[in-house]
C-alpha cells in the first residue's frame, strides 16, 4: 500500500503542495513550484479607482435613470422649454443618495475584509512559531491554531494536542451546523506534536484543485520516509475548512493547501440573484405604457405643429420670426429638434421621484417588522430580522408555501422515547436537550427476557453506546480537576453533530450504559455493573445520504471482530433489505407504528467478522481510500460488500417535539388561500404523522401516494395518470385554484411524493415514448390537491420543486422557509426565502431575505405585514401614475391653444417642486402607516389575504381606471378653468388673466384635487396624517405666496410676480377652484358608493360592519375598550392580547387602529373623511416639471 496509485494515470486538474516548502528528495519527483494566490479574501465591489465609473454604468442600467439621463442630455443640447435644472436635479438627487448608499455598504465591506486580511496568524517556520498576516499565508505553510480560533484558510491536519490525532471543530459559519464534528489527523504525522518536530516533516499532498463541495475532498499525503514516499489517503475527515472553529481541542498543527478566494468557502460565496416583487415588474410594465403615450404625444404635437405652420403667416409670425439658420435647416432636423423639445415637455409623465419614494417606503416600512414585538421571541432574545426590504410586499402575494420540518415545524430538540430488541420494548426515563429529567430507573414495556435474549439486549445497548461520533465535553470541578462521568457525580455533557446521536447516548443511558470517552482508538464505556469496558475502534464507514447507513469496526477480542450498524434516519428502508437474521417482523412492526405516531426511527444491526475477513476489509477500504480518481464509486462497492449479511439486533424511536402554534399557522395559510407543501429528508410516515399533526393534512384527507413502493407494483406512466384521473374526476377537468380547497363540496386531496420518484418525475428524457410529459401530469395533480408532502428529498431536490412551481403557467409567488443549510437552496431559489432562527445554525438566517425566531411568526409576517405592505405600496405606484397623468395631461391641451409653441403651463418652481415637495410626503407616509383593517381582524379571519392574491391592486383594469381617471380630472382642471374665464373679467382694474395666472389655478386645483383624493383613499387617521396631508397643501400656499410675493436678487426675471396674489384676489377664482376640485373628484366618489353597494370585497364588507354592528362577524380585541370622544387617543400598555374575545353578537361603535411610533403602541379611533372612502383598492401619485417665456393673455 505504501505507493498504491502513487502515478495514477488520466488524473488531471490537481495540485502538488509541498509541505513547508520543501523540496522533494532528488529522484523521486520532479520538483515544480506551482504559483498559487495568497490568503487575501475580497468581499467587495469597488476599489477607490473604478467606484465612480462602475457604478454610474451600473445605476444607468436601469432603464428610469438611463431615460432621463438622455432627458437631460437633450435639455442641455437643444433649445427646450424648460430647463435642464428640472431633469437634471431630481437626477442627481437620486444618482447621489444611491452612490453614497452602495459606496457606504462597500466601505463596510473593505472594512471587513482589512479586519479579516490583517488578523494575525501561527506559522511554523524554522522551527519555531512565528506570527503573520493571515494574507500574507502560502499554500505549504504550517499552521498553528489554538481552541475556539478561526481556522485561517483550507488545511489539512497534520497532529494534534489529543493522543488520538483528532480534533473538534464547529462549522456553523459554513453549513449551518453548530454541533461539534470530528475530524483524523494523518496517522504518520499525528505523534509530531512541538514545532521542532511538525518543521521535520518531509512530504508533499497531492489533491484535487479547488472547487466548493464542502463535503468532498480527494487527495493523498506522500511521506518521505528513507527517501522512500509512503502514500496515505485523504479525504473530508482530515480537511478543515476556513471559517471553521476549533473546539474541545487544546492545539493543532496543519498544513494550508487552499487559500485566498481558492477557499471552499470563498469558492461557496454566492452572489444572490437579484430578485424582483411582482409589484415591481408591474410598475416596470407600467412605465412602458407611459413612455409609449409620451412618445405618442410628442409625436402627435410635433405633426400638428408643422400642420399648423403650414400657413406662412403661423410658420413665422411678426413677434417671433426665425433666424437665417433656422431658416437654412432641414426639415427632417427641425422636425426631430421639434420632436425632442416636446419630450421634453412631456417627460414628467414619467414619475421618476416615484423611484426614489419606493425605495424609501420599502427601507423605512421593514422597520415595522423588526420592531413588532409579537415577533420577539423571548426565549431565544431575538427578533425578526430584514436583510432586505425589496421584497416586502411580496409577502402579500404568497401563493405557495416550501416549508422544512426538522427544526421548522418541529422545535429539533431530540427525546429518547423507547427501544425495541427483538420484539421486547423498553423506556427508559424521559431524556430531553441532553438533561436527565427527574424520576430515573427503567420501565419495561415488556416481560423481562431469558439469558440469551439478555444478551443479545446488552449487545444491542453496547451498539448504542459505541455507534455514534459523540464527543464528552468535560466541565471542571471546584478544585480545577476535570472529572469524568464514572468519577462520582456527572461533571459532563455530551455533544455532537447529530441532535439525534445525543439523544440515543443519554437514552442508554438511562438503560444502564453509559459512554465515557474515546482515547487511542478506544472507546470507553460504563456497563450496568460499574464496571469499565474498553473497545478498539479499527474502522468508521461514515454515514452518506444514498447508502443512509453508518458503519463501525470494533474489536471485542482477539480472535473476533464486530460490525455494528447503526442507520440514521429512513433506516428500515435501508437496512431491512441486507438483514439475514433476527426477528425481522416483530421489529418492523414497532419501527411501523413508531413511525406513524411521527417518531423518528432508527435500526442497530451487526456482523461478526474472523480476522481473515477483516483483513481483506481492510485491504479493500484502503485501495479505495487511496484512488484519486473515482474514489467515490470505489469506496461505494466496497461499503456494499462489507454492508450484507446483517444480524437485526433492535431499533429506536426518537420524537422531535412540534413548535408551539405550528398547527395553527399552517391552519391560517389554508384558509388564506395558501397550499403549504412540506420537503423534508425524513421518512414518509415520520413525515406524514408530523403533516397530520400539524394540521396540513386532516383526517377526511384523501392521501394520494407517489412513492417508489406504488411505482414499484405500477409503471410511473400509470400510477401518473391514474392519481391525475382521480383528482380531475372530483373537480372536473378545470384544475382547482388556491381557494376551492376550502370549499365543502370538494374532498380534500394530500399528495405524498418520495424523492426517487421525484428524480424520474423530473427526468427530461423518458424511455417510455408514450409516457407523455410526466412534469406536466405531476403539476396537474399538485395544483388539485390542497397539500403536498415531499419526503426523501436531497437539498438540490427541493430546490427543483420550488423552480418546479415557479416556472409553472400561473407564475405563482412562492416562500420557501428552513433554518438548516440544507435548506439554503431553496430559500435561494423562492421569491421570497425565509431563515428560522433555528439550532442549526445560521446559514439559512444569513442567506434568507427575512429571518423570524419560530415558524409561528409567519402567520403575522403574511397575513398582517404582508397584508398592510402590498395595499400601502399598490395604492403608492398608482396614485403616482394618477397624479403625474393630471400634472401633465393639461400641458399636452395647452398646446392646442399656444400654436404647438412648447410653452410650458406651469412655473419652472412648480414643474421642479411638484413631485419633490407638494405632494410627495402625503403618500409616503400613507404608504408607511395606513391600516384598512385593524390587524386584530386581519389575524382573525385569513380569508381577507384572498383579496389581495394574483396582484390584484395592479392589474391591468385598475390601472386603466386610474390612468382614465387621471385624464378625466385633467380635462376638468383645463377645460372648467378654460371655459369660466372665456371673455371674462376679473380684476377690479378690468385686467383679464394672463397665461401664468392661468397656469397658476390649473396648477392650484390640481395639488388640492390630488391630495385630496389621497386623504378620501385613507382609512386610518392619526395626528401625523393631518399634520402631513394638510401641511402640504399649507405649505404650497405659502410658499406661492413668497415665491410671487418677494423680489428674489438671485433670478434675472420673475415672471410669476404677484401672479398668485392677483389669483386669490379674485372672488370667481376662489369659487372656480371650489367647483374643479369638486367636479373632479365626484366621479371616483360615485363609483365608490355603486361598487361598494352592489359588488362590495369582503374587506369591504368587514369595512362597514365596523361602522355597523348589527351585521358585525369581527370584533377587533381594542373594541373591547371605552371608546374616546377625541379622534386619538394614547394608551400605555397597548396590550390588546390580554383581553377576551367577546361573542360575536356584541355590538361596537367604533374601529381600534394600532401604529407604533414610540415605544408605546399608539391608539387612534377610525374616523374616515366620508362613508365611502375605500382606501383598499386605489392609490395614486404623479410628478413634472416645465418653463416658460412672457406672459401672455389666455
Amino acid at each position: 500500500l505504501d505507493y498504491l496509485c502513487a502515478g495514477e494515470e488520466n488524473w488531471v486538474d490537481s495540485r502538488t503542495v509541498y509541505i513547508g516548502h520543501k523540496e522533494p528528495p532528488p529522484g523521486t519527483e520532479a520538483f515544480i513550484q506551482q504559483r498559487f494566490p495568497d490568503n487575501r479574501i475580497v468581499s467587495s465591489k469597488y476599489t477607490f479607482w473604478n467606484f465612480i465609473p462602475k457604478n454610474m454604468f451600473e445605476q444607468f442600467r436601469r432603464v428610469a435613470n438611463f431615460y432621463f439621463l438622455i432627458i437631460f442630455l437633450v435639455q442641455l443640447i437643444i433649445d427646450t422649454p424648460t430647463s435642464p435644472v428640472t431633469s437634471g436635479l431630481p437626477l442627481f438627487f437620486v444618482i447621489t443618495v444611491t452612490a453614497i448608499k452602495q459606496g457606504y455598504e462597500d466601505w463596510l465591506r473593505h472594512k471587513a475584509d482589512n479586519a479579516v486580511n490583517k488578523c494575525p496568524v501561527h506559522v511554523v517556520q524554522h522551527g519555531k512559531v512565528t506570527r503573520k498576516q493571515s494574507r500574507k499565508l502560502r499554500v505549504g505553510d504550517v499552521v498553528f491554531v489554538k481552541e475556539d480560533e478561526t481556522f485561517p484558510c483550507d488545511l489539512i491536519l497534520l497532529s494534534s494536542s489529543r493522543d488520538d490525532g483528532t480534533c473538534y471543530v464547529t462549522t456553523a459559519s459554513l453549513d449551518g451546523e453548530s454541533s461539534h464534528k470530528t475530524y483524523y489527523a494523518v496517522q504518520d504525522t499525528k505523534a509530531y506534536r512541538t514545532e521542532k518536530e511538525v518543521d521535520s516533516i518531509h512530504a508533499t499532498i497531492e489533491c484535487e484543485q479547488p472547487q466548493p463541495d464542502l463535503y468532498k475532498f480527494v487527495g493523498r499525503i506522500n511521506i518521505y520516509m528513507d527517501n522512500e514516499p509512503v502514500a496515505r489517503p485523504l479525504g473530508s475527515e482530515n480537511l478543515l475548512l476556513r471559517g471553521a472553529t476549533l473546539k474541545n481541542t487544546e492545539y493543532i498543527y496543519a498544513v494550508a493547501i487552499y487559500t485566498g478566494m481558492e477557499t471552499k468557502m470563498a469558492l461557496n460565496y454566492q452572489s444572490k440573484c437579484q430578485k424582483r416583487s411582482a409589484v415591481e415588474k408591474s410598475m416596470n410594465a407600467y412605465l412602458v405604457v407611459y413612455l409609449c403615450i409620451l412618445i405618442s404625444k410628442a409625436v402627435i404635437n410635433t405633426a400638428l405643429k408643422y400642420a399648423w405652420q403650414a400657413d406662412t403667416n403661423r410658420d413665422e409670425p411678426w413677434y417671433n420670426q426665425r433666424t437665417e439658420t433656422e431658416r437654412q435647416r432641414h426639415v427632417v432636423i427641425r422636425a426631430f429638434t421639434d420632436f425632442l423639445a416636446f419630450m421634453v415637455l412631456f417627460n414628467y409623465i414619467i414619475p421618476v421621484s416615484m423611484y426614489v419614494t419606493v425605495e424609501m417606503q420599502k427601507f423605512l416600512g421593514s422597520y415595522f417588522i423588526v420592531w413588532d414585538d409579537e415577533m420577539l421571541d423571548e426565549e431565544l432574545g431575538e427578533r425578526a430580522v430584514v436583510n432586505t426590504s425589496d421584497l416586502n410586499e411580496e409577502l402579500g402575494q404568497v401563493e405557495y408555501v416550501f416549508t422544512d420540518k426538522t427544526g421548522t415545524l418541529t422545535e429539533n430538540n431530540m427525546e429518547f422515547i423507547e427501544c425495541c430488541v427483538d420484539g421486547h420494548v423498553y423506556v427508559p426515563n424521559v431524556i430531553c436537550n441532553g438533561q436527565v429529567m427527574p424520576g430515573a430507573g427503567m420501565d419495561m414495556i415488556d416481560s423481562s427476557p431469558g439469558p440469551e435474549a439478555r444478551e443479545r439486549e446488552e449487545l444491542f445497548f453496547r451498539a448504542l453506546c459505541l455507534c455514534h461520533t459523540v464527543q464528552v465535553k468535560e466541565e471542571d470541578t471546584v478544585d480545577g480537576i476535570k472529572q469524568g462521568i464514572h468519577q462520582g457525580k456527572s461533571t459532563s455533557f455530551y455533544i455532537s453533530s447529530s441532535p439525534d446521536e445525543v439523544a440515543l447516548v443519554e437514552g442508554v443511558k438511562g438503560l444502564g450504559f453509559t459512554y465515557l470517552r474515546l482515547k487511542d482508538s478506544h472507546m470507553e464505556i460504563l456497563n450496568r455493573d460499574d464496571e469499565i469496558e474498553s473497545f478498539e475502534l479499527l474502522e468508521v464507514l461514515t454515514f452518506d445520504s444514498v447508502r443512509r447507513r453508518m458503519i463501525y469496526v470494533r474489536r471485542f477480542s482477539l480472535t473476533h471482530l464486530f460490525l455494528f450498524f447503526v442507520v440514521c434516519v429512513c433506516a428500515d428502508s435501508s437496512i431491512f433489505p441486507r438483514v439475514v437474521s433476527g426477528k425481522v417482523e416483530q421489529v418492523r412492526a414497532r419501527v411501523e407504528h413508531n413511525a406513524v405516531e411521527g417518531l423518528r426511527t432508527l435500526c442497530v444491526a451487526y456482523r461478526p467478522l474472523s480476522p481473515e475477513q477483516y483483513q481483506e476489509v481492510c485491504h479493500q477500504l484502503s485501495g479505495a481510500k487511496l484512488a484519486l480518481q473515482d474514489r467515490d464509486k470505489r469506496l461505494a462497492e466496497a461499503y456494499d460488500q462489507i454492508e450484507k449479511d446483517l444480524i437485526l439486533l433492535g431499533a429506536t424511536a426518537v420524537e422531535d417535539r412540534l413548535q408551539e402554534k405550528a398547527a395553527d399557522t399552517i391552519e391560517s395559510l389554508h384558509k388564506a388561500g395558501i397550499k403549504v407543501w412540506v420537503l423534508t429528508g425524513d421518512k414518509m410516515e415520520t413525515a406524514a404523522a408530523t403533516c397530520y399533526a400539524s394540521k396540513l393534512f386532516h383526517r377526511n384527507t384523501q392521501i394520494l401516494e407517489l412513492t417508489t413502493k406504488r411505482t414499484e407494483e405500477q409503471s410511473l406512466h400509470d400510477v401518473l395518470f391514474d392519481l391525475s384521473r382521480t383528482v380531475l374526476r372530483q373537480h372536473g377537468t378545470l384544475p382547482r385554484d388556491n381557494f376551492s380547497s376550502l370549499s365543502g363540496d370538494c374532498t380534500d386531496f394530500g399528495l405524498i411524493i418520495d424523492g426517487a420518484t421525484l428524480s424520474a418525475v423530473m427526468r427530461p428524457d423518458q424511455e417510455d415514448s408514450n409516457s407523455g410529459n410526466y412534469k406536466e401530469i405531476f403539476l396537474e395533480i399538485c395544483r388539485n390537491c390542497s397539500a403536498v408532502l415531499c419526503c426523501r428529498m436531497a437539498p438540490l431536490q427541493k430546490a427543483q420543486i420550488v423552480k418546479l412551481i415557479k416556472a409553472s403557467k400561473e407564475h405563482p409567488i412562492t416562500l420557501a422557509i428552513g433554518d438548516g443549510a440544507n435548506d439554503v437552496s431553496m430559500i435561494l431559489e423562492a421569491h421570497v426565502g425565509i431563515g428560522i432562527m433555528g439550532k442549526e445554525g445560521r446559514q439559512a438566517v444569513r442567506n434568507s431575505d427575512y429571518a423570524i425566531p419560530k415558524f409561528k411568526h409567519l402567520k403575522k409576517m403574511l397575513l398582517v405585514h404582508g397584508h398592510y405592505y402590498y395595499i400601502r405600496i399598490s395604492e403608492l405606484v398608482q396614485y403616482f401614475f394618477y397624479k403625474n397623468v393630471c400634472f401633465i395631461f393639461p400641458q399636452f391641451l395647452y398646446q392646442f391653444f399656444c400654436g404647438f409653441s412648447q410653452q410650458p403651463l406651469y412655473d419652472t418652481a412648480y414643474l421642479t417642486l411638484y413631485n419633490i415637495s407638494f405632494t410627495s410626503l402625503p403618500i409616503l407616509l400613507y404608504s408607511l402607516i395606513e391600516q384598512h383593517i385593524n390587524m386584530d381582524i386581519l389575524k382573525k379571519d385569513p380569508s381577507l389575504y384572498r383579496d389581495i392574491a394574483k396582484n390584484s391592486l395592479l392589474q391591468w383594469s385598475t390601472f386603466i381606471y386610474w390612468t382614465v381617471l387621471g385624464v378625466y380630472d385633467a380635462i376638468v382642471m383645463f377645460f372648467g378653468a378654460y371655459f369660466l374665464f372665456d371673455n371674462t373679467t376679473f380684476t377690479s382694474n378690468g385686467q383679464m388673466f394672463g397665461n401664468w395666472t392661468f397656469g397658476t389655478l390649473v396648477f392650484t386645483v390640481l395639488v388640492f384635487t390630488v391630495t385630496f383624493k389621497l386623504a378620501l383613499d385613507t382609512h386610518y387617521w392619526t395626528w401625523i396624517n393631518h399634520f402631513v396631508i394638510w401641511g402640504s397643501l399649507i405649505f404650497f400656499v405659502v410658499f406661492s405666496l413668497l415665491w410671487g410675493g418677494i423680489i428674489w436678487p438671485f433670478l434675472n426675471y420673475q415672471r410669476m410676480y404677484y401672479v398668485f396674489m392677483q389669483m386669490l384676489s379674485s372672488g370667481p377664482a376662489w369659487l372656480s377652484i371650489i367647483l374643479l376640485i369638486t367636479a373632479s373628484l365626484l366621479p371616483d366618489v360615485v363609483k365608490k358608493v355603486i361598487w361598494r353597494a352592489l359588488w362590495p370585497t369582503t374587506t369591504e364588507r368587514i369595512q362597514r360592519t365596523t361602522s355597523h354592528p348589527p351585521l358585525s362577524e369581527f370584533t377587533p380585541l381594542a373594541s373591547l375598550h371605552a371608546p374616546s370622544k377625541t379622534s386619538s387617543h394614547r394608551r400605555g400598555s397597548g396590550n390588546q392580547g390580554n383581553a377576551q374575545n367577546p361573542r360575536r353578537s356584541e355590538p361596537f361603535n367604533k374601529k381600534i387602529m394600532f401604529t407604533r411610533w414610540q415605544k408605546t403602541p399608539d391608539y387612534s379611533t377610525f374616523t374616515p373623511l366620508l362613508r365611502f372612502a375605500d382606501g383598499s383598492r386605489h392609490l395614486r401619485q404623479g410628478r413634472a416639471y416645465g418653463e416658460a417665456g412672457p406672459e401672455t393673455s389666455v
